[in-house]
């Protein structure tokens, strides 16, 4: 979304945690970066100091922020907390037209605080495309001539240079193997800019919201796709690649698009992605429960090493959370004033716990409750699948039982490797998925692989950890079934 600067309001800043799976028993790529935006547009804020010590308190390593504010700045001083800071949309003109003015915004606002305060890139802009002013043509001069100002200061090996996109970029973003960016960006700036990033050793930065795209065509896509649940998965006709998260479908198309002008190799960051926890009537899907489940899911799946796209498996994306306040000066619908994960007061709007959970992989707890999400009291590292409406209420399981069934959305390669090691190293009762037994049928990878990792999980007593197997599984609090295979609630 688009942030406001200074002159229309207070400052946004956004928030990076970074966190690092282990991988006991089969490989997978490195845990990606969970990040949280902090937007500043609002009258009640707790002022820097604090707010630095709440990002402590959370164990957070990385900061974005959108402006520059040297009371932030001089508060992130010896944290040991890495900063991206950002140049506004209203000072790209004059950056890219004078080189002088680039080198004194560089050391003004980077060489005067680094490295006490170790910023480590700048975004140059927001959404530079959406913004009405049409200032398009001085995007790329002005990164130009920030990272020429870097070098000059002999900071470019320390800070790189970017510029968050929104999707409004793109052409066409479906299928997603047909993702191409606009006409009259795409050879102009996009390629210039690409060319940059290659260059520079930096990133494409793009903000990502399957809440827009949701709400806006209810009527074809499914809830469940949008927040990581489990569903059928959408097909892309043009690979044969088969999607079970939109959020990936959205990256896929960006790295399509970057693939027709041959800039494969330019990593991207998710800079900006979350749901609202409250919005408007017509805002359809807006609420607590899919807020939860939306960033809950998220942040699992980054921890447990598994963020890359069916395109790019391998990705390893950071991602960035919006948001980490609720802004109550933010214009537009409700739900723009409602991203937060906390409210200013500092109180949970919907609890998500970050934490690595032992036995064996990245974990996130926590478990919906009467539409608010509430620590996991079993430890166990994955929501509990109930059932989810607009509203954001949400079903409570009747029988108070729990099971472990296989995440689909690994891949695969993953589900294989897990259920290898769950039916061979990790014990479990596999005897049913053979052929000709009670639970061959459906002989899919991701039938059998339930009925495994459901085996080891019942047999630990469902302890900490034990449906985890590097994201490719995780609770449910309804009895799942295949077929006509039920799976066990014990051992």
């Amino acid at each position: 979304m688009l942030c406001l600067s200074q002159s229309m309001g207070p400052l946004s800043v956004c928030f990076l945690l970074l966190f690092f799976s282990v991988t006991p028993f089969f490989p997978s790529s490195e845990a990606g970066a969970i990040g949280v935006n902090y937007g500043r547009v609002a009258n009640n804020l707790p002022p820097a100091a604090k707010v630095v010590q709440l990002l402590k308190a959370q164990g957070i390593e990385q900061v974005k922020l959108y402006d520059v504010d040297p009371t932030v700045l001089r508060a992130l001083a010896g944290t040991g907390i890495r900063v991206v800071v950002s140049l506004p949309n209203e000072q790209l003109a004059t950056t890219a037209s004078r080189q002088g003015f680039a080198l004194a915004w560089v050391q003004r606002n980077v060489a005067a605080y680094h490295p006490a305060t170790r910023i480590r890139a700048i975004a140059v802009g927001n959404e530079v495309f959406v913004d009405p002013r049409n200032l398009t043509a001085a995007l790329v001069p002005a990164m130009q001539n920030v990272h020429a100002a870097l070098a000059r200061l002999g900071l470019d090996g320390d800070v790189k240079v970017s510029s968050p996109l929104a999707l409004t970029a793109l052409q066409n973003s479906y299928p997603s193997s047909a993702g191409s960016f606009r006409s009259d960006l795409a050879e102009p700036v996009m390629k210039p800019m690409l060319e940059l990033l290659r260059q520079t050793g930096s990133y494409l930065m793009v903000n990502a919201y399957p809440f827009f795209a949701y709400e806006a065509n209810t009527d074809v896509i499914s809830l469940d796709y949008a927040l990581f649940r489990p569903n059928p998965g959408v097909l892309d006709s043009g690979s044969g690649l088969k999607y079970y998260s939109l959020l990936d479908a959205q990256i896929d198309a960006v790295f399509a698009a970057m693939s027709a002008l041959k800039y494969d190799d330019v990593k991207v960051v998710i800079s900006e992605t979350g749901w609202p926890s409250k919005g408007d009537a017509n805002e359809t899907g807006a609420g607590a429960a899919n807020a939860a489940a939306y960033n809950g899911n998220l942040v699992r799946r980054v921890l447990s090493g598994n963020a890359g796209t069916p395109q790019r498996p391998q990705a390893d994306l950071d991602v960035y959370l919006f948001a980490l306040f609720n802004e109550d000066q933010k214009p537009g619908p409700t739900s723009e004033k409602n991203y937060g994960l906390f409210y200013p007061n500092e109180e949970k709007v919907y609890d998500i716990e970050f934490t690595l959970s032992g036995g064996g992989g990245g974990g996130l707890r926590w478990q919906e409750d009467r539409g608010r999400a509430k620590g996991g009291g079993d430890g166990s590292s994955s929501p509990s699948p109930s059932t989810s409406t607009g509203s954001g209420r949400v079903s409570a399981s009747s029988t108070g039982e729990k099971w472990c069934v296989a995440n689909g959305m690994v891949g695969r390669q993953r589900l294989q490797a897990a259920l290898d090691y769950a039916c061979g190293e990790g014990g479990a009762d596999c005897r049913p998925i053979q052929r000709g037994a009670d639970c061959y049928e459906p002989n899919t990878l991701e039938a059998h692989a339930s009925y495994a990792f459901n085996s080891y999980f019942q047999k630990k007593g469902r302890g900490v950890g034990t449906c985890v197997f590097e994201g490719a599984a995780y609770v449910v609090s309804q009895p799942p079934k295949f077929g006509k295979c039920t799976l066990p609630a014990g051992p």
